[in-house]
């Protein structure tokens, strides 16, 4: 098989080494330029998929690369991987046709991402050891798979606010991923090196929340035999996230506002105020303006948390994803359960590409993991799919036509319920139906007038 190629290029003395290691797994050749004039020679007489600069800020020769690539009318993505970068930066080099832009180290799992997501017939060339082995299990959790346009653009909303201290509220329904957003968030800004904090509101009862989010002296309540941090001590520094924030009590909504205006509270049973330099975000999988309205969510702590607000749309509204996601897991769970890595057939993948996934990428992902731990064969079978999946679309293929129903209604029935399976394309629904475009509109028509 012929090795896929990454050229790489460090304006800062940075070596490839570590990058090449992660990559080979996937089948990836990491190639290393000394200079700019080298790597433009590689980049016409090579096929490189994928040009990465690594630089400590942006500089001229990142346009040139920019300028060279356009001029040449080369299929090569440029990514972007520097120690340091603006907003505007990221904007201007975003804008003028770069991939991707990312700081950090070069050995990043972020990196990594972006070079899988940019190299051509990926998921023909994963191997049976994937990349992800050397990934850390904590890094993964932070991985933003797709390439859809909602997620592309909720990648360049993270590399834009990132780098600000700003409030963001991340809305999607459950299991559509925004605690991975939330957590790209804290890799890609200067808090990085500090901790990361998750509280699930919804799972903490009103009495125990707040102990949560502000800690206890000692002596405070009985059993408070020690003093106790809480999550905006812990995430001095970092990044603090309420996840579910619509399900916390309205009086520890007033209290937690105060908190994020002033940065200061206090202990339970406390006297002195605990000052703290904390970002927040926040993420509910409520309706917004439903949730204002029936007051399970404060206006003023609303209008504080949404200075920018990121929306995750379902993956029934992006099945562009599904592939991906798909074979970006059947990667990591060959890794955990260290088994050859395997493949869903053609049936399957027609299967899964047409469900809804009501769970979103966490059901996704419980379907792929449990395929891969039942499942003793290369390549996987509907019988290995859960029934639920099955059923679901089983019914989608069936049509009931009441008993006792006349022709001319029976026709209309098959009709509507064909278009509706349709998602309304009256040309798809036609070609299913057997008829012409237009004995279709004027079947609508005359269904109209009756």
């Amino acid at each position: 098989m012929v090795s896929n190629t990454v050229l790489f290029l460090s304006l800062n003395g940075d070596s490839s080494s570590h990058l090449a290691e992660k990559l080979r797994g996937a089948d990836i050749t990491v190639r290393e330029a000394s200079s700019f004039f080298q790597a433009q020679e590689d980049l016409l007489s090579q096929k490189c998929q994928t040009f990465v600069v690594r630089c400590d800020a942006t500089c001229e020769t990142i346009s040139d690369a920019l300028q060279f690539i356009r001029t040449h009318n080369l299929e090569t993505k440029l990514i972007i991987s520097g120690k340091s970068g603006s907003i505007e930066d990221a904007v201007r080099l975003i804008k003028g046709g770069a991939t991707d832009f990312l700081t950090g180290d070069c050995t990043d799992a972020r990196l990594v991402e972006s070079i899988l997501k940019t190299v051509t017939n990926y998921r023909e060339t994963v191997p049976k050891s994937s990349p992800l082995g050397s990934v850390h299990a904590s890094e993964t959790d932070s991985v933003l798979v797709g390439q859809s346009s909602a997620i592309c653009e909720i990648r360049s909303a993270v590399n834009l606010v990132a780098k600000s201290q700003t409030t963001v509220l991340i809305t999607g329904e459950s299991g559509t991923g925004k605690e991975v957003v939330a957590r790209l968030i804290h890799l890609q800004s200067s808090r990085v090196n500090k901790q990361f904090i998750a509280l699930n509101c919804a799972t903490l009862p009103k009495d125990v929340i707040e102990n949560e989010l502000f800690g206890h002296e000692k002596g405070a309540f009985t059993g408070a035999l020690l003093k106790k941090a809480g999550c905006f001590e812990l995430a001095n520094g970092g990044t603090l996230l309420f996840d579910e924030i619509a399900e916390m009590s309205l009086e520890t909504q007033a209290k937690l506002l105060r908190a994020i205006e002033t940065q200061k509270f206090r202990r339970l049973g406390g006297k002195d105020e605990v000052t703290v330099d904390v970002r927040m975000i926040a993420a509910t999988n409520k309706n917004i303006s439903t949730a204002l309205k029936s007051k399970e969510l404060r206006e003023d702590l609303y209008y504080r948390l949404s200075v920018i607000e990121i929306f995750i749309p379902p993956l029934r509204e992006r099945k562009e994803d599904i592939p991906l996601l798909i074979e970006y897991f059947l990667s990591l769970f060959s890794v955990k359960y260290a088994k050859p890595h395997q493949h869903f057939t053609d049936e399957c993948l027609e299967m899964l590409g047409s469900y809804d996934w009501p769970g979103n990428v966490r059901e996704i992902r419980n379907v792929v993991e449990r395929a891969v731990v039942i499942c003793p064969h290369e390549f996987i079978g509907p019988q290995f799919i859960p029934e639920r999946i099955q059923r679901q679309l089983s019914l989608r293929h069936h049509i009931t036509i009441p008993l006792g129903s006349s022709t001319q209604e029976a026709e209309r029935i098959l009709i509507l319920q064909t278009l509706a399976s349709a998602g309304n394309n009256k040309a798809k629904a036609a070609k299913i139906l057997g008829v012409s475009r237009k004995t279709l509109h004027n079947k609508l028509a005359s269904f109209l007038q009756s």
